[in-house]
C-alpha cells in the first residue's frame, strides 16, 4: 500500500482518517512493540521505532541495525572501524538508502555515509526487502532503507545524550526545538564525537580503531497549515569528519608520504540542503502534490599509505509527485517526474592505476504507480518508470508487489522488480586502498570506468503468520528472495592476493530467512532468526562463492522491561546473540606462509548486552557491552610487519578486530 510520503504524512493521516473510517491497518504487535510489521501493507516492510534504536548504543545509522534480523552488520576493514550493512546477501550499494524518501547514501558517500547520520536524530527506520517503489528511483536492487528524522512539530524543547566507551570514543548530542509561530517550528541538532586514544588490543602494531573527530549540525524547519492543506520541510546540514589510522607510531605531520610508518587520513566535508513542499486538497484528502529537492556537496580527501584518493561529488535531486484516485479509493495512483544531476571529480593514485576520473551523470525520468486495495484480503502495487540517462541510455524499470491474506493473521507477499545502476567502483571499495593490491579494469569499452552498468532482477516471496502460543502473542515469517544480475561490476580477489580485478559478469544471490517472535510474558519479548545465503559469482577462474559472506547465520534477541513505577522509573534489559558460519576468504595461497589465510574462516559467535535505568520521564542512564565473548580475528592485517611490501592487506576482515567494548551514557529531556 503506497503512502503519501513523509512530506505530506502529518496532514494526510489526519485528513485520511476523517474521510475514510473503513481503512484498516493491523500491526503484528501491541503499541509497545519496538519493531512493527503490517498485515495490510503490500511491501515486505518492517518499521524500527525509536524504542528499537534505544536497545543498543546506536551512535549512528550504521550501528542502528544490531538488533534487527534482516540486516547483517560487518566491519569493512581492519583499520577504520567502519561498519557496513548487507541485506539479502548484498552490500549497501545495492540498497536504496533514503532520508525521508530522498536518496542520501550514494556515490561518494557509499563507504562512510552510514556514519554521517547520528542515531539520536532518527525517529524511525523502514526496511523494505526486494525491489522498492518506482517513485523513489531505478537504483534499488535488493531493497530500501528509509530513515525518518524527528519532526520539529512533534519534538521536545531540549534533548541531551552523552556517550563514552572503552575504546576512547566520546559523543555529545543536543537537540533544541522551538515553536516559532502557530505554523512554523524549528529544530537544531548538534552532534560531536571524537576518539582520542590509540589502542592495539591484537598486538599487530596498528590501531584497532582510528583517531577521529566529527561535527555534525542540522537545522530543520517545518511549516504546517492543516486548514489550507500545506506542509513543508527545509533542512540545512553541515558535517566535517576526520579520521587518522595506521601504525601506532605514525605521525601525519612527520610521516605522510614517506615509508617511515604506514598511516592514513580520511577527511570528509559535506553540506546538504533539502526542501519538501506538499499540498493535500482539504476536500479531497486522497489527492496530494509533493515536490522534493535536494542539493549535496561532498568532498573527501584521503590517503592510504602511499595510495592517494580524492573525490568530490556535487548532486542535485528533484522529484515531483501527484497522488490521486481513479473513481474511488480502492484504485489509487502516484505519478510524477524526477531529475538527478551528479558531478564527480575523482583522483586516484594506486599501483597500476593513476589518473583523474571526472564525469557528469544526468538522468530525467517519469513514473506511474497504480495501487489496488479492496480493503479486505488483496492488494497490488504495479509501477513502471522510464528514464533517460546520459550514460545508461533510455531504459524502463518495471516493478510489482502483491499482497494476499488467505486467512486471519496470515499474509502472503510477492514481488518482482528490475534495477539498474552505475557502480562507483573506487568509492565503493575504498577498503582495498589500504593494501598493496594493484588495480586492473579488464573491460574498457563501457561508459563508467570502462565498465557497463549493473542490471539485476529481484524476485521474492514472503509469508507472515501471527498466532497465539500458550496464550502468548507470536508470529513467524518466511522469506525467500533471489537477485539475478544480468550484468554486475565484479570485484575479483581470487585471481591473486596482489591484485584487485574489476570486470563485468554475471552473478546471483539467494536469500532465505526464517524469523520467529513471541511475547514470552508481559514486557518480555524473544526474537530469533535463521538466515541462509547462496551468493555465487562468475569469476574468470569459474563460478565461486562471494568472499566474506557467511552462508549460515543465526540471530536471537531477548528484551525485557519492568513495569513503569513511580515517577516513570523503570529498568530495561536487552541481549543480542549472533552466530556466523564459515566464510569463504579471498585467495592468499601465493603469499609467504606467515601471510596466508585458510580457504574458509572459522565460525564464531558475538554477544551484545545493554541495561537502561529510567529515573523519570526526563532522565535515564544506560550501560552496555559489545562482543562480550571477546572474540577477535586471529590475523586481521596481512604483512603488518612490512606494510609497504607486496603482501600488505587490511581488507580481509570477517570478524571483530577490537574485542570487548564497554560503554555508558545518559539521556536528559526537557518536555
Amino acid at each position: 500500500m503506497n503512502k503519501f510520503y513523509a512530506l505530506v504524512l502529518v496532514l494526510f493521516i489526519a485528513l485520511q482518517a476523517k474521510a475514510q473510517d473503513t481503512l484498516r491497518s493491523v500491526e503484528i504487535k501491541t503499541d509497545a512493540s519496538s519493531t512493527k510489521k503490517s498485515y495490510r501493507k503490500v511491501t515486505n516492510t518492517a518499521t524500527m521505532t525509536s524504542k528499537e534504536l534505544l536497545k543498543a548504543a546506536c551512535c549512528n545509522l550504521a550501528e542502528s541495525f544490531e538488533t534487527n534480523p534482516s540486516i547483517d552488520v560487518n566491519f569493512s576493514d581492519a583499520l577504520t572501524g567502519t561498519k557496513q550493512i548487507k541485506m539479502l546477501g548484498l552490500t549497501s550499494p545495492y540498497l536504496m538508502i533514503t532520508e525521508e524518501n530522498i536518496p542520501s547514501v550514494r556515490g561518494a558517500s557509499q563507504a562512510y555515509g552510514l556514519t554521517f547520520t547520528p542515531g539520536t536524530w532518527i525517529e524511525s527506520i523502514q526496511i523494505t526487502k526486494g525491489a522498492g517503489s518506482v517513485v523513489n528511483g531505478y537504483e534499488s536492487i535488493s531493497g530500501q532503507i528509509n530513515t525518518e528524522l524527528i519532526k520539529p512539530i512533534s519534538d521536545i524543547p531540549f534533548f541531551l545524550n552523552v556517550y563514552g566507551s572503552s575504546d576512547s570514543r566520546f559523543e555529545v548530542n543536543t537537540h533544541f526545538n522551538k515553536k516559532i509561530t502557530e505554523k512554523w517550528s524549528s529544530s537544531l541538532f548538534v552532534h560531536g564525537n571524537t576518539r582520542v586514544q590509540k589502542m592495539d588490543n591484537n598486538d599487530d602494531g596498528f590501531m584497532d580503531n582510528p583517531l577521529g573527530k566529527q561535527i555534525n549540525i542540522l537545522n530543520r524547519w517545518q511549516f504546517a497549515d492543516a486548514e489550507k492543506g500545506w506542509v513543508s520541510f527545509i533542512n540545512f546540514r553541515y558535517m566535517n569528519d576526520e579520521k587518522q589510522t595506521g601504525e601506532l607510531d605514525f605521525d601525519p605531520n612527520r610521516d605522510k608520504g614517506t615509508t617511515n610508518f604506514w598511516g592514513s587520513e580520511i577527511n570528509t566535508e559535506r553540506f546538504d540542503v533539502s526542501t519538501k513542499l506538499g499540498y493535500v486538497f482539504p476536500n479531497m484528502p486522497y489527492q496530494s502534490i509533493g515536490f522534493q529537492n535536494a542539493f549535496t556537496s561532498h568532498k573527501q580527501d584521503s590517503y592510504f599509505g602511499l595510495n592517494d584518493y580524492q573525490i568530490t561529488q556535487k548532486s542535485f535531486y528533484s522529484n515531483l509527485i501527484l497522488n490521486s484516485i481513479i473513481q474511488n479509493t480502492k484504485h489509487r495512483f502516484a505519478t510524477g517526474l524526477n531529475f538527478t544531476y551528479d558531478d564527480y571529480n575523482e583522483f586516484l593514485a594506486v599501483p597500476s592505476i593513476s589518473g583523474v576520473y571526472d564525469r557528469i551523470d544526468t538522468s530525467f525520468g517519469a513514473f506511474f504507480e497504480y495501487t489496488y486495495d479492496n480493503l479486505d484480503n488483496f492488494s497490488l502495487v504495479a509501477g513502471a518508470r522510464v528514464d533517460n540517462h546520459n550514460r545508461l541510455g533510455v531504459f524502463a524499470t518495471p516493478r510489482i508487489h502483491v499482497r494476499y491474506n488467505p486467512w486471519e493473521k496470515g499474509v502472503l507477499r510477492a514481488s518482482v522488480g528490475r534495477g539498474k545502476r552505475s557502480a562507483n567502483i573506487f568509492a565503493e571499495n575504498q577498503q582495498l586502498f589500504a593494501s598493496s593490491r594493484a588495480f586492473d579494469i579488464l573491460n574498457s569499452s563501457g561508459k563508467i570506468y570502462g565498465l557497463n552498468p549493473e542490471i539485476a532482477w529481484n524476485y521474492g516471496v514472503s509469508f507472515l503468520q501471527g498466532f497465539t502460543l500458550f496464550t502468548k502473542s507470536a508470529d513467524v515469517t518466511l522469506d525467500f528472495y533471489r537477485t539475478d544480475f544480468q550484468n554486475q561490476a565484479i570485484v575479483d580477489l581470487y585471481a591473486s592476493p596482489q591484485q584487485a580485478l574489476f570486470y563485468n559478469g554475471k552473478s546471483f544471490a539467494n536469500s532465505f530467512q526464517l524469523e520467529f517472535n513471541i511475547d514470552l510474558m508481559t514486557h518480555l519479548n524473544f526474537r530469533t532468526a535463521y538466515k541462509y545465503y547462496d551468493v555465487q559469482t562468475e569469476y574468470i577462474s569459474g563460478e565461486a562463492q562471494r568472499p566474506l559472506q557467511a552462508k549460515h547465520r543465526y540471530f536471537a534477541n531477548l528484551g525485557y522491561a519492568t513495569h513503569i513505577g513511580e515517577k516513570g522509573r523503570q529498568w530495561k534489559f536487552d541481549f543480542t546473540y549472533n552466530w556466523l558460519g564459515k566464510q569463504q576468504l579471498p585467495n592468499t595461497a601465493s603469499n609467504p606462509v606467515a601471510d596466508r589465510l585458510p580457504e574458509y574462516s572459522p565460525s564464531f559467535s558475538l554477544m551484545n548486552a545493554q541495561v537502561t535505568r529510567t529515573f523519570s520521564s526526563s532522565f535515564e542512564m544506560y550501560a552496555g557491552a559489545e562482543n562480550l565473548g571477546n572474540y577477535k580475528q586471529d590475523k586481521a592485517i596481512l604483512g603488518n610487519e612490512n606494510p609497504f611490501g607486496t603482501n600488505f592487506d587490511t581488507s580481509i576482515v570477517y570478524a571483530p578486530v577490537f574485542g570487548q567494548m564497554f560503554y555508558a551514557g545518559l539521556r536528559f529531556k526537557i518536555k
